[in-house]
């Protein structure tokens, strides 16, 4: 019966109506002498490729990366670790990083603090637990490999095909369209990155980054990375929702053979993610003015790509082109919603860097805006130091 019910339903969810326009069906996507298309075997190697990136990250992070950081001055801050106490260790691991003024006050009775130091130690072991400069310039220079090399990839797939430059083609013989070897190792290259992300989630950075004036949008930017917002959800679930339904998206343009069309997405899209994974590199080395340039081009290449390439060339590709060819179908219709809500998250994204270039002109920020920085407790150890003298008679 088990068997039965799981046959039924791989029926069902490969039903030709759901996947194909009308009068195509599975059978007449099969491999020819002189074409090959996709299929949902091919997925099988994004596993073994992940790993092989998981491989060259460790080896990037330890061998290249510091030679990077130390050209460009990046060295971590020393920090001063809080002392031993049981009590406040007990606190903070299973109750509370952030306690209440009550709880303070309740702790600085328990371990006979006064509340001041009581407050200075959490911060201290709040600092102890952010990741260090060099972790996270690491880890944003291997972004920013990645990305570089995926986008010159993209490009280098896609120069000489006659849909790039007429978005017509993408839909010339659809669905039975052979699939090359450039979009096939760029598909899997793509989907593999984010395979890897989904293993190393768990010992990423979990943070909100921020930058002198690239707070809010590399705080809202998901795509793209591992962002998330901890007003909302846990860094690791969010991280987690992010990846999976990249995988997701791509997997369904795949087995659906919208990959003419998926390339172009893609590469879209990494055209602005050069530029915030390396603003943050420049952020971490203490290069501010170079972040405020790469800020100004992030903006535009970010308003160009998502707001006019994308709704008005792509979207308009996908909405209306298909319809000259077939009629409307559950893919068509699937896949033109995912687009709409992406581009949703687009002009959400961009309301929030139009605020950050408002205060950038206008002179309105305040400091790093970080939501994320390390915590200054220098002013209450002067203050500890000043008090302690004064009550010794010094």
């Amino acid at each position: 019966m088990c068997v039965f019910s799981r046959a039924m339903l791989s029926e069902w969810f490969w039903w030709d109506r759901l996947w194909l326009p009308v009068n195509v069906t599975w059978a007449d996507l099969q491999d020819t002498e002189d074409r090959v298309y996709a299929k949902v075997s091919h997925l099988y190697i994004i596993l073994p490729i992940a790993v092989l990136l998981l491989g060259l990250r460790v080896l990037y992070e330890r061998l290249i990366a510091p030679l990077i950081a130390a050209a460009l001055g990046v060295k971590d801050k020393v920090r001063s670790r809080a002392a031993h106490n049981p009590t406040l260790e007990q606190h903070y691991r299973t109750c509370s990083k952030q306690p209440s003024q009550a709880d303070i006050k309740g702790l600085s009775k328990k371990v006979s603090w006064t509340e001041r130091q009581v407050e200075n130690w959490f911060r201290k072991r709040r600092n102890q637990d952010r990741p260090g400069v060099l972790k996270k310039f690491r880890e944003a220079s291997w972004r920013f490999v990645f990305y570089l090399c995926a986008f010159l990839g993209g490009l280098l797939a896609l120069h000489d095909k006659p849909w790039f430059y007429d978005l017509r083609e993408v839909w010339a013989e659809f669905p039975k369209q052979s699939l090359l070897d450039s979009q096939y190792w760029y598909y899997m290259t793509e989907m593999s990155f984010y395979g890897s992300l989904l293993f190393s989630v768990a010992v990423d950075i979990k943070r909100k980054e921020s930058m002198s004036y690239l707070h809010w949008f590399i705080t809202f930017l998901v795509c793209l990375r591992s962002k998330s917002l901890s007003v909302c959800l846990q860094d690791f679930t969010e991280q987690l929702v992010h990846h999976w339904a990249t995988l997701t998206l791509l997997s369904f343009s795949w087995c659906a053979n919208y990959i003419r069309i998926g390339t172009l997405v893609m590469l879209v899209h990494d055209a602005s993610d050069v530029l915030l994974e390396s603003g943050k590199m420049f952020n971490y080395a203490g290069w501010e003015r170079t972040c405020n340039i790469i800020f100004v081009l992030f903006t535009i290449v970010f308003m160009v790509t998502r707001l006019v390439i994308f709704p008005f060339w792509l979207i308009h590709c996908t909405w209306v082109y298909p319809l000259e060819q077939f009629q409307p179908f559950f893919g068509y219709y699937f896949f033109n919603a995912v687009l709409v809500v992406l581009l949703l998250l687009h002009i959400f994204w961009a309301s929030l860097i139009l605020r950050m270039v408002h205060k950038f002109l206008f002179g309105k920020m305040k400091g790093d805006e970080r939501s994320d920085e390390e915590e200054d407790d220098s002013l209450d150890e002067d203050h500890n130091h000043k008090h302690n003298g004064l009550s010794n008679g010094h």
